[in-house]
């Protein structure tokens, strides 16, 4: 099947962007010489929930169970950051079910834009791990959650093993001269300034203070001219690594993984300094046009079928603790993971909530500072 043939089966829903991105990294060839288009997802049926994610967790591997009951996938819509979302639903925006991060829950809780989640209707929900339930904000009433915990893992540097010369893993390496032009970053603040938050050696609970500002901007201020470019889009930064554009970038667990998976001599840094963890989930909008809908995508992305995915493709902890059945600890240990959540939550820094004026005025001066002032 050539480039063309795959680029059509990809919109037609029959083959995921993910695998088309595997496809084009085996034959090397660009993502970004290769017009994605329309995507299917966009003309999925208007009687099919419809699921507000980050890019990458769009496809039809998380979707079986879905797909499988109701013969379609359902609609997607893509944000680059959790507070992205939150502001375009404020507008106005009405979905089924979003996919945010632990730090975010308790000001999406606040929004009063969500409803709780019944978990009694959730086909999946006994074989939750309850650590990734009990976070601050997520009990509602009755014993149900506001947020279905999903995915976890890690923001840490993916790394060409063989064009960096490493000496000792740490955050140091994004802020590195010698690479300058050379480096990548995610786009959003909900990463990159809690990052920057290690770099400076800020403790998280110090974060909302004027001397933490003004430590974070001074050290992002500094990695800038190094940086040849910041994404939401994780594909780009996967290509970029793949043809040795980029040499070492900010990226989640599912780099490493995907590009591994493809020859790339890559490596998933275990910084000096701890990583960046976190638990993201599935909360249901208070006014869900599909709400039995709504519950079927979330009891899909509970599945063991999806978990099994996430783990060994994306290289992601999942919340379904059947899902680990498949692995070995030794499997597990290669892809920075753990039966035990907390072995890689706490061995990092575990984001934690902050306040909407936080927020804000966090990500205002982290665009100031990508805009170059």
């Amino acid at each position: 099947m050539d480039v063309l043939d795959q680029l059509g089966s990809m919109r037609e829903g029959k083959m995921s962007r993910r695998a088309f991105t595997k496809s084009l990294l085996a034959a090397g060839v660009a993502v970004t010489a290769v017009p994605m288009g329309g995507r299917r997802a966009m003309a999925a049926p208007e009687d099919q929930a419809t699921y507000f994610t980050w890019g990458g967790y769009d496809i039809p591997e998380l979707f079986g169970e879905y797909q499988e009951k109701h013969g379609e996938l359902p609609n997607f819509s893509i944000f680059g950051g959790s507070e992205e979302a939150l502001t375009k639903m404020r507008g106005g925006f009405v979905v089924d079910v979003s996919h945010p991060c632990n730090q975010a829950l308790p000001r999406w809780v606040a929004s009063d834009l969500f409803q709780p989640v019944e978990t009694s209707k959730l086909e999946h929900w006994g074989d939750v791990m309850p650590a990734l339930v009990d976070l601050p904000g997520n009990d509602a009433e009755n014993g149900n959650v506001w947020m279905v915990p999903f995915d976890w893992g890690q923001t840490s540097i993916t790394y060409r093993a063989d064009l960096v010369d490493v000496e000792e893993e740490s955050w140091d390496m994004l802020w590195n001269e010698e690479y300058k032009g050379k480096l990548g970053s995610l786009a959003a603040g909900a990463d990159a300034w809690w990052v920057g938050a290690i770099k400076a050696g800020i403790p998280f609970e110090e974060l909302d203070t004027p001397e933490a500002f003004e430590k974070i901007a001074a050290v992002m201020r500094e990695q800038r001219p190094l940086i040849r470019t910041y994404t939401d889009d994780t594909t780009t930064l996967e290509q970029a690594l793949a043809s040795g554009e980029l040499v070492a970038a900010m990226t989640w667990n599912s780099s490493a993984a995907l590009l591994k998976s493809e020859g790339v001599d890559v490596k998933f840094a275990d910084p000096k300094e701890g990583a960046l963890t976190w638990v993201c989930g599935l909360m249901m909008h208070k006014d869900a046009p599909k709400p039995d809908r709504a519950y079927d995508v979330i009891d899909s992305l509970l599945s063991v079928e999806t978990g099994k995915f996430m783990i060994g493709d994306y290289g992601y902890g999942h919340s379904n603790i059947k899902s680990f059945d498949s692995f070995s600890e030794e499997e597990l240990s290669e892809l920075g993971l753990s039966k035990t959540p907390a072995d890689i939550l706490q061995a990092g820094h575990f984001q934690i909530p902050q306040s909407q004026e936080w927020e804000t005025k966090m990500n205002a001066m982290f665009e100031e500072i990508k805009a170059g002032f």
